[in-house]
């Protein structure tokens, strides 16, 4: 759209006709969030408030189309490609379109540079699994949020990070996050009421389960539970135990993209939890695309 055009639409805002203004919102809602300086100037220099509420839901869902896309473009990728740590990002931009990922990155890198100064090749997957977790858990006090378990924002990774604090799935791709970035070959596993993190070795696993067990799994571990280490004799037990199955279904890794697709199942929940019902229409747009 050129400049004049985009002008002249965006003077019609403050028409009071509302036919002329959904005429006008359909045309502007054609356009990307490049259009969105000029939207944030008119609000600016308006003093009608209906005027300005117009432009703020024009704003809001030219965000949530940038958004949309954004996460669409993740998941379309090639299975098993896809960056779990895009993939989160992705899901902040509904809560804080003008995230800049970068800054996120920087911080993880921060994370891992301090932990790598305590690995070395000679420790075992569990060994450096264990100071990884004093370093989450410990040292830093990243936990699930117990105190306001249903706050939305336990959600996002931006304040995962400023306020070490997540829910069961949240945290878990978050450990998952750090895990790998340490070299350590950590995978997802839809565990009943929240993920479990499993630690993935093919040669040592046959090697402690025996070749009468088929899975790579070496152990687990539990970020809902300050990165409790857990076998799979214990989780087949609780499975069986509480009746779930088959039990390859919660014991095994799985794709990336369902754990993002859980992160915004909690999202639509937290939401909807704390009254902010409005948000669960985008919500389930996002959805639809897993």
């Amino acid at each position: 759209m050129n400049q004049e055009k985009l002008d002249a639409l965006i003077t019609l805002l403050d028409d009071p006709d509302t036919t002329v203004f959904q005429m006008v919102q359909h045309e502007l809602l054609k356009e990307d969030e490049e259009i969105i300086p000029a939207l944030e100037k008119k609000w600016e220099q308006s003093f009608d408030e209906n005027s300005q509420n117009r432009i703020e839901n024009i704003i809001q869902s030219l965000q949530f189309k940038r958004t949309f896309s954004g996460l669409k473009n993740w998941v379309n990728q090639t299975p098993g490609k896809q960056n779990i740590f895009e993939g989160f990002c992705a899901v902040d931009k509904f809560q804080y379109p003008d995230l800049n990922p970068l800054n996120l990155s920087l911080k993880i890198e921060n994370l891992r540079k301090s932990i790598w100064l305590e690995l070395n090749n000679s420790l075992t997957l569990l060994e450096k699994t264990t100071i990884l977790n004093h370093f989450i858990f410990n040292l830093n006090g990243y936990s699930v949020n117990l105190s306001n378990p249903n706050s939305p924002q336990n959600c996002f990774l931006n304040q995962i990070l400023e306020t070490k604090r997540g829910n069961p799935v949240s945290m878990s791709i978050f450990y998952t996050i750090i895990a790998r970035a340490i070299e350590l070959p950590a995978y997802l596993v839809d565990f009943p009421k929240n993920p479990l993190v499993a630690i993935v070795d093919a040669e040592l696993a046959q090697k402690v389960h025996g070749s009468t067990r088929d899975t790579e799994v070496l152990f687990y571990i539990n970020p809902s539970n300050k990165g409790a280490i857990t076998s799979r004799k214990e989780i087949d037990y609780h499975l069986k135990r509480n009746d779930y199955q088959p039990i390859e279904k919660y014991a095994e890794p799985k794709p990336d993209v369902l754990f993002i697709q859980r992160l915004v199942e909690s999202m639509l929940e937290a939401y909807n939890s704390v009254g902010f019902t409005e948000k669960e229409g985008k919500i389930k747009q996002l959805l639809s695309l897993f």
